[in-house]
């Protein structure tokens, strides 16, 4: 699987949202949401449970109005013009959607058929994204013979059918096995090859930095940062220096040493001893050529060395608090809607 970040020259905002607000109750699921989506491109939301991000989804797949602000999809604004944006948007939800009664095949035409297709086209298109989704040999089973990997191609086929422009997949691969993860990866990798520009919603680190060209994290209705994976690393700040001595013996005494000088401040080294290295927090090149000059200066021959940015994961972390997907205590309503949908 080959990621792709797509850097389209002039291209616009397929999506633009300004000031969104949706309240349930006294919960503001949404608190003034600004965001842009460019074209041709994969923008990843991220944001724990509760945050905001199907509430998202719902307004600008026309499903919910919002209270306040404005989205405008593929040229369309969300709430004055839903009938011509729904022609223009797929969605893929956290869950199958499929009819499981119905074989795959008649499944993808119905859809077909209810978004105007002729009957010619309806089964021509069916039949291409079986193939395309490797189902064809499935296409006549009920969906409910169908693994969960194999549903959830024949859902993320179904938002196709109608060719949109813009593709909202809202946490895609809940649940899912690694194997049918990246089977579902490469679909959307290729959609977007295909000129699909999309949103997904994730919880999944790894999956942001596999699809995501940029991302927008969110907690508790706000936006609290955004940009590609590698600015947001470079916000939290920080890098770390693995350190791999020749010897593996040396590695204890390097790390105390290390300490000892007081070069890289008030976080202290730690050992990694199933890699053989030492790893040493540095916040600036400064810091970073003190460390090297003063492992040379001692004479310890290295096997390696090399420098880190900090991980998806311990950005969310440093921007929420906690990590991803991780409880936080009693649900609101709003977690509790966001479960839901």
């Amino acid at each position: 699987m080959t990621r792709i970040d797509n850097e389209p020259s002039g291209a616009g905002n397929a999506v633009t949202v300004r000031g969104l607000v949706k309240h349930y109750g006294e919960t503001k699921a949404l608190d003034g949401v600004d965001l842009d989506v460019r074209e041709g491109t994969v923008r990843g939301v991220l944001g724990p449970n509760g945050a905001g991000k199907t509430t998202l989804v719902r307004i600008l797949s026309t499903l919910i109005e919002p209270d306040a602000g404005q989205a405008t999809v593929a040229g369309y604004d969300v709430v004055r013009q839903p009938r011509q944006l729904r022609r223009a948007i797929g969605l893929t939800g956290q869950y199958a959607s499929v009819d499981e009664k119905l074989p795959g095949w008649e499944n993808l035409y119905m859809i077909g058929r209810l978004l105007d297709l002729s009957r010619k086209d309806a089964r021509a298109r069916a039949d291409e994204l079986l193939e395309r989704f490797s189902l064809t040999e499935a296409a006549k089973r009920p969906a409910s013979t169908y693994s969960g990997g194999m549903r959830r191609r024949l859902d993320l086929a179904a938002s196709m059918i109608g060719r949109p422009a813009v593709l909202y997949l809202d946490e895609p691969t809940t649940g899912l096995d690694p194997r049918t993860r990246n089977e579902v990866w490469s679909e959307v990798i290729r959609m977007v090859g295909d000129g699909v520009t999309v949103l997904l919603t994730t919880q999944y680190m790894e999956e942001a930095e596999q699809l995501a060209s940029e991302l927008t994290v969110v907690d508790r209705g706000k936006v609290i940062a955004g940009g590609r994976v590698d600015e947001l690393k470079a916000r939290v700040g920080g890098r770390t220096l693995r350190v791999r001595p020749a010897d593996p013996l040396q590695l204890r005494p390097l790390a105390g040493w290390l300490d000892d000088l007081g070069i890289t401040g008030l976080a202290a080294t730690t050992v990694d001893t199933e890699r053989g290295a030492v790893l040493v927090p540095v916040l600036g090149d400064e810091q970073l050529t003190a460390v090297v000059g003063a492992v040379t200066a001692r004479g310890i021959t290295l096997a390696s060395i090399s420098t880190e940015l900090p991980s998806l994961d311990e950005v969310f972390l440093s921007l929420t608090g906690h990590h991803a997907g991780a409880p936080q205590g009693t649900r609101t309503a709003d977690d509790r809607q966001e479960v839901a949908v």
